[in-house]
């Protein structure tokens, strides 16, 4: 129902109850009578203007692909469930989760972080070598982070100033920031590190028998979907994204919120730079290649559209895992590695496909 459709509604309504409705046919209602059908339960469209009720979670479609994928595997190859390949599994996404997060407020407001590979690269040189002229590891920390965040707020201000397309200013970036990357290694990896270091051996192992970058993927997944879900900040995101004219008319700070919402990407990513360099110890500049083509693939498959205006934090971590999966399963397979490509995009079409027909059925069903 559009707004005009909902005014003339209402129009006719308030003539009802005012006694104008015997010129239409209808009788004068009682003070403090409900309208016929006051009670009808309201299913699949919306009514007197508020949003239909959702029976099936956004996030229910692409758990129930991953599911699938997993059972699909599990059954020939029984050792792909054994809990060890398992957690490796996972743990190979947790880096393209973590941008993934991130991307999620970028695409909710129509925007594209093309740059998340070549900062991740940038973040792993700076960390690693900091640490290599001297800096105690877990001081580094900090100072990547903040990498990260000034990676993303010069994205925001460049497309703000130049008002140019993000998905333009974030290509250009993403060579800038790898070119750095390499240039501050010398086009080499970033070596004797103190890998006895508590930072090492922590934030690059278990705890409690799970990877330790787990654990901070689960936190931050967590946290950001509060935070989109449920603060002013997310709010802002969605509502840029579902309409940025309108957004501007109400007086949301567009500007404010874009930069707030590159520099969450920049943070994330740095987060998982930070990571990448407490498990591999050592710096590679050359790492992160293709990543932000998966990140965006994550966030599409978990339910976050180009589009705006909404976006799935958990749906982005479960399509990254999605993307591990199938990656994993190949080597079970045994597809040959120049069929790889093709395997993994076919997968992610029929996720997509799978998971938009399982919304669509589940916001139709009484």
């Amino acid at each position: 129902m559009t707004e005009t459709d909902r005014a003339v509604d209402d129009a006719g309504h308030a003539r009802a109850q005012g006694g104008g409705g015997r010129r239409f046919g209808l009788p004068p209602r009682r003070p403090g009578a409900r309208r016929p059908g006051a009670n009808r339960p309201r299913t699949g469209r919306s009514w007197a203007g508020r949003p239909a009720p959702r029976w099936l979670p956004d996030e229910l479609g692409v758990l129930f692909v991953l599911a699938l994928l997993v059972a699909g595997i599990g059954v020939p190859y029984p050792d792909f469930l054994d809990g060890d390949n398992l957690l490796t599994t996972a743990h190979n996404s947790v880096y393209i989760s973590l941008m993934a997060c991130g991307m999620v407020f970028a695409l909710a407001m129509r925007e594209v972080d093309l740059s998340v590979g070549g900062s991740y690269a940038m973040c792993l040189v700076v960390g690693a070598l900091l640490i290599r002229e001297g800096a105690p590891p877990w001081s580094a920390v900090p100072v990547v982070l903040l990498t990260g965040i000034a990676l993303g707020v010069f994205n925001a201000l460049v497309t703000t100033v130049l008002a140019l397309p993000s998905f333009i200013v974030t290509l250009g970036t993403l060579l800038l920031f790898r070119g750095v990357g390499l240039a501050l290694a010398d086009g080499k990896q970033i070596t004797d590190l103190p890998l006895d270091d508590s930072f090492f051996t922590l934030a690059g192992g278990d705890a409690g028998g799970v990877p330790f970058a787990l654990w901070v993927l689960l936190a931050v997944a967590a946290g950001l979907t509060v935070v989109l879900a449920r603060t002013r900040f997310g709010a802002r995101v969605r509502a840029v994204g579902s309409n940025p004219d309108a957004a501007v008319f109400s007086g949301i700070p567009v500007v404010r919120t874009r930069v707030q919402a590159l520099a969450l990407s920049g943070l994330t990513t740095a987060c998982a730079a930070v990571l990448a360099l407490a498990y591999y110890g050592a710096g590679d500049p050359t790492l992160g290649q293709g990543y932000e083509l998966q990140a965006i693939a994550a966030c599409i498959i978990g339910g976050t559209p180009l589009a705006g205006g909404r976006g799935s934090v958990v749906g982005a971590v479960a399509g990254a895992m999605i993307l591990a999966v199938v990656a994993s399963g190949l080597v079970f397979f045994e597809v040959p590695i120049n069929w790889t490509s093709f395997a993994t995009g076919g997968v992610i079409l029929v996720a997509v496909a799978a998971d938009s027909a399982l919304r669509r059925r589940g916001r139709r069903r009484p």
